[in-house]
């Protein structure tokens, strides 16, 4: 029983969690599939909790990126279990014809618990360089829909920095956080925003390519203070 309370009170922490600790950006990989591989965990003063996701996703066209994953929970160091299956699509609508990339993001969330119902998120992701600093910027909008009546809208963001000093090492800084209902902010206790530093790099492999980011984020999570730490790993072929 107390193993089953704990994984309910972990739920609202892994709602639309994995974009809560992973930047989302979009590039032309048409015709490319990768095997992607993500860990999350959050560090709370009295439990751990923590995500691995795999997924595998594949560029449809110049524009179209799409990738279906699941997601198992860890609470306290114990064995996983499976969360939720998850199904993203990313879309560009401009291609280098601006100073700026804009793409469509959208994920559908299916928990294990179908009594959960499912969950949608979608919002723009926006990106632009100044030489060889990356800049994104994303706004999503998250709601979970039950099997009665779904819950509020709510307002989530990312933000990154990303300077290329080599393609096997470049540094920079992340930020994620979740305002609340999308057109009634929480109480600034009650929202959630943290950051931290963030390295990435690609190496080949074999004639293929092996990309990685990882990085460490404190403040709050879920409105209570916790620090974070996050990796990704993307086979490409």
């Amino acid at each position: 029983m107390k193993k089953l309370l704990l994984l309910a009170a972990a739920l609202p922490v892994l709602a639309h969690a994995d974009t809560g600790y992973y930047l989302v950006s979009v590039y032309d990989v048409e015709g490319q599939a990768s095997l992607d591989y993500k860990y999350w965990n959050a560090h709370y003063a009295a439990r751990t909790v923590a995500a691995p996701e795999l997924g595998v996703g594949y560029g449809v066209t110049t524009r179209w990126y799409t990738e279906l994953y699941a997601t198992w929970v860890k609470l306290n160091g114990e064995g996983a279990r499976l969360s939720a299956q998850s199904w993203q699509n990313d879309y560009l609508l401009t291609q280098g014809q601006y100073a700026f990339d804009l793409a469509l993001h959208t994920k559908i969330d299916r928990p294990q618990d179908r009594a959960n119902g499912y969950g949608l998120e979608w919002g723009p992701v926006l990106q632009t360089e100044i030489g060889r600093t990356q800049f994104n910027l994303n706004l999503f909008f998250q709601r979970d829909y039950h099997v009665v009546v779904g819950g509020p809208t709510e307002l989530a963001y990312q933000w990154q920095v990303k300077h290329r000093w080599k393609s096997w090492l470049q540094f920079g800084v992340q930020g994620f956080g979740e305002m609340g209902k999308w057109n009634d902010w929480s109480p600034s206790d009650k929202q959630s925003h943290r950051y931290g530093p963030a390295i990435f790099g690609s190496r080949d492999v074999g004639g293929r390519e092996l990309k990685y980011e990882a990085a460490y984020l404190v403040g709050k999570n879920s409105a209570r203070t916790a620090k974070s730490f996050t990796m990704r790993l993307q086979y490409l072929f």
